[in-house]
Order: structure tokens, then C-alpha cells, then sequence
């Protein structure tokens, strides 16, 4: 599941004629280099879209990404995965952001690596803040010895995670954050995160665009 659909505020002038996954970085939509992160990897893929959304479905055109509009309005990240519950199918599913750029392995195969569905009910790609740019702060993640998250300073959230889909049935919509979900996983005791051994960089506004492409040039 791919999170295209947002305004792109913070991005402006950039977005006010495309939307922000179509933003380039290093000669490539930001949205290519979420998918980057799929490689090797044979996965449904949806993207869902809003805004601008007629660009997002010219640029998958032809290819097995399907585009799920949100109308007539914007539904966030835990209602637009809910709404694309019926393309993706069942069992958990990869979720990403289309705001950033990795520089490392292939940010899914870490996910998949280190999921375990008989504990965990979603598992958060995260990176220590040191190995993160353009995102200030001391991290939204703390995880205990065992890997489970809770929010507080100690990791960035890199916005890619595995997701068990079922208590998507508690949450009354149709808008509303993922965070709807992993406040219960959390509750739960079923809330998990690991570290992305790469570099990443948050690309939320027109100056973080040179910072990403100087973190790409750099050797991991």
C-alpha cells in the first residue's frame, strides 16, 4: 500500500501543480523510490490518490500498480488502507510513505525479515537518528528489549511497516490516521519496530530535496 493521496502542503510551490509523490529527486519521482523498496519482491501493489489524482493514475498507467481514488474526500492513512482492503486482499500488508529516500537494503525485505506474526500485530521500520536527515527531533519510537514500540524519543518512524488488517474493523471511518490501529496494537502489547541499518531522509519540504540526493551520493 502505497500513501499517495495527501496535499503536499509542506511542499509547496513544488506541489501546487503535481502532486508530491511525482516530486523528483535524484532524477526520479519520490514515489519510485518507495518502490524501490519492493525490489525483489512480488507483492500487490496498490496506491491510493486524492489529490491532483488524474497524475498519479497517468504515471501507472500500464504497469501492476493500481490506483485506488478517494473521493470525495481524502480518507488519511488509516481509512485510505481501509478503503483498499478489497484490492489488496487478505493478510497483513507492507504500508510506505512516498516522502522519502533510502539509501541501503531494500527497505521491505528488512520488514520481512523481521516479522513475526505469532507476536506482532504491525512491525515499524524504524532508524536511529543519527543515520536520518532532514528530520529533526530525538526520534518518535521507543522499543524494549523485546522490539515492542511505544511512542517516546529513541528511533524515527521511517513511514514503512507491516500491518495486520483485521482491527481495522474497531475503528469507525471512513477518515482516520493509522494511529487509530497501533494505539490498540500498543495496547495489545503487539506493536513492534526494527532498525533499518541504511540511511533515510524524511523529503517533506522543497529544501530537503538537495539534502536527500547528498545522502544518496554517500556510500552506506
Amino acid at each position: 500500500m502505497l500513501f499517495a493521496a495527501g496535499f503536499g502542503t509542506r511542499m509547496r510551490p513544488l506541489t501546487e501543480t503535481r502532486p508530491k509523490p511525482l516530486v523528483e529527486v535524484a532524477g526520479k519521482p519520490l514515489i519510485t523510490h518507495a518502490l524501490d523498496q519492493a525490489q525483489g519482491m512480488s507483492l500487490i501493489k496498490v496506491a491510493n490518490a486524492h489529490y491532483l489524482a488524474d497524475q498519479v493514475e497517468a504515471h501507472f498507467a500500464g504497469t501492476d500498480v493500481t490506483v485506488n481514488r478517494e473521493e470525495p474526500e481524502i480518507l488519511d492513512t488509516g481509512g485510505g488502507l481501509q478503503n483498499a482492503l478489497p484490492l489488496l486482499g487478505d493478510g497483513p500488508v507492507y504500508c510506505l510513505n512516498t516522502d522519502a529516500a533510502w539509501s541501503g537494503p531494500p527497505a521491505l525485505q528488512v520488514l520481512r525479515d523481521a516479522w513475526d506474526p505469532e507476536v506482532m500485530d504491525g512491525l515499524l521500520l524504524c532508524v536511529r537518528p543519527e543515520q536520518s536527515f532532514a528530520h529533526p527531533g530525538e526520534g518518535e519510537f521507543t522499543l524494549d528489549p523485546q522490539g515492542r514500540a511505544t511512542p517516546g524519543p529513541g528511533l524515527n518512524y521511517t513511514g514503512a511497516q507491516i500491518l495486520k488488517t483485521d482491527l481495522l474493523t474497531e475503528v469507525s471511518g471512513p477518515a482516520f490516521s493509522v494511529w487509530e490501529l497501533w494505539k490498540r496494537m500498543i495496547a495489545r502489547g503487539r506493536l513492534y519496530g526494527t532498525a533499518y541499518p541504511g540511511l533515510w531522509c524524511d523529503v517533506g519540504r522543497p529544501e530537503h530535496i538537495a539534502t536527500a540526493e547528498a545522502m544518496l551520493s554517500r556510500d552506506v
